[in-house]
């Protein structure tokens, strides 16, 4: 279809049952228009917990966030309709970055994640994804998303700074449920009871109501202070940060890019379904956009980016799937990116709400790589797949750290080389050997063998 065109659905009012609204069209434009602010709302607490949690700026992520989504909409050609919000698989390496070497070095790696996905999404383009397949088999894939969402457990628990007053030890606690853990406790509470409460798009959105919830509550006991809002102009630029290119935290980024690269097959798989459409031929140019569209972000002092499951929800909800919605969605949010004021309202939000919205957050994404397992009904009745997992599990979570000259290799990044490593190694020998397939020896049954000279 012509670029920004998009056929009237029906009378424009309404969808027939069964019937969906594809990407080439659009209903009425008011209803286009509210469904793409609705995806505004859908994107807009997991964008701002990103940017909250590792410390970059909102207002800029919100600004490249509506950057990416007309850069994907444009290289795909008009024909995937994703909204493009932050990724968490960059809070454990932008935070460890931040740490040892300062936010501008995590911007860097940002940058190199985001043109890794690219050139990945070039190669998919020209040769298919048959190779991601047989690469990041779904016991891999699975293992790299669940250890990277329990790596980041210690951030959702927060660190406290211990200091010595009149001969006693006083604890200050500034970050995750630690700071506030009644407002945390608050916020885990709403955002449970929202989940199971409502029907359709407000419990999909139970993140964002939670945060709010929370967020009244803070306000309530004393742990907001809104002297920045007062003191920011309405209309603005964003802050913007140059990024610097460190050596020594590269790898912490690369293996983002298998979870981006998971996330954005997953998605155009998903559309594909729902739509009835075949979208195979356009994977290639997904990956590719969301890798200019990280690029972009780094390059300014956002967070990278990634397709968002909260706005699949929507468009299963409204069964609307037009592209026209995304470009109002991209526009909105483009607008709001623009007032520092909403900025620093948004920067608000204290810790003990992050830290509550966190532990839901990161204990979802390590949940959602056991999901991968399932859907792709992975046997660990196989010791090849056992193995690999727990391993890799062990190395993630416990965050082992190899530290090889001016490099830094921490727990995300050796543990996807060892969940992929594993993998290759054990399949080959075991075909080599005529083992693959043999049952494992459970925990018990090593215990309870007999002690042998």
């Amino acid at each position: 279809m012509p670029l920004l065109t998009w056929r009237r659905h029906g009378d424009g009012q309404t969808i027939a049952p069964g019937a969906v609204v594809a990407p080439d069209e659009r209903l009425s434009w008011p209803r286009t228009i509210g469904i793409g602010m609705q995806h505004v709302v859908a994107m807009f607490g997991a964008t701002f917990l990103v940017p909250l949690l590792t410390g970059l700026p909102p207002a800029t992520t919100l600004f490249f966030s509506a950057i990416g989504t007309v850069a994907f909409l444009l290289i795909t050609g008009n024909r995937l309709p994703s909204y493009l919000g932050s990724s968490f698989a960059f809070i454990a390496p932008i935070l460890a970055a931040t740490g040892s070497h300062g936010v501008s070095s995590a911007l860097g790696g940002v940058v190199i994640a985001g043109a890794l996905l690219a050139v990945v999404g070039l190669v998919v383009h020209l040769s298919g994804t048959r190779w991601i397949d047989a690469v990041m088999p779904p016991v891999v894939t699975g293992t790299i998303v669940a250890l990277i969402g329990f790596n980041l457990a210690p951030a959702a628990w927060g660190s406290c700074d211990q200091e010595v007053v009149d001969g006693a030890i006083v604890e200050t606690c500034t970050s995750g449920v630690r700071a506030a853990p009644v407002t945390a406790l608050v916020t885990i509470l709403a955002i449970v009871l929202v989940t199971v409460l409502f029907r359709g798009i407000l419990g999909r959105l139970s993140i964002l109501v939670g945060v709010v919830v929370g967020y009244v509550v803070a306000t309530v006991r004393g742990e907001v202070d809104f002297t920045a809002v007062g003191e920011a102009a309405w209309f603005g630029l964003p802050t913007f940060t140059t990024p610097t290119f460190t050596p020594a935290v590269l790898g912490l980024f690369v293996p983002v890019v298998l979870v981006l690269v998971a996330e954005n097959v997953g998605h155009v798989k998903s559309v594909a379904a729902m739509t009835g459409a075949n979208l195979d031929g356009v994977t290639g140019r997904a990956l590719l956009a969301d890798g200019v569209a990280t690029v972009l972000a780094g390059s300014g002092g956002g967070s990278g980016t990634t397709t968002y499951a909260e706005n699949i929800g929507v468009m299963g909800a409204t069964r609307v799937y037009s592209t026209a919605a995304y470009w109002v969605a991209a526009a909105t949010a483009f607008v709001l990116s623009m007032s520092p004021k909403f900025g620093a309202l948004i920067a608000t939000i204290p810790a003990g709400v992050l830290g509550g919205a966190a532990t839901v957050l990161y204990g979802m994404v390590g949940v959602l790589g056991a999901r991968i397992w399932v859907q792709n009904k992975v046997s660990f009745a196989d010791p090849i797949n056992l193995t690999t997992a727990a391993i890799a599990l062990i190395v993630g979570i416990a965050n082992y750290t190899w530290s090889p000259g001016v490099m830094t290799f921490e727990g995300i990044a050796l543990g996807t080389v060892a969940a992929i490593g594993v993998y290759h190694l054990m399949r080959v020998i075991a075909r080599w050997r005529g083992t693959a397939g043999q049952e494992p020896a459970s925990p018990a049954s090593v215990v309870d063998a007999p002690v042998t000279d």
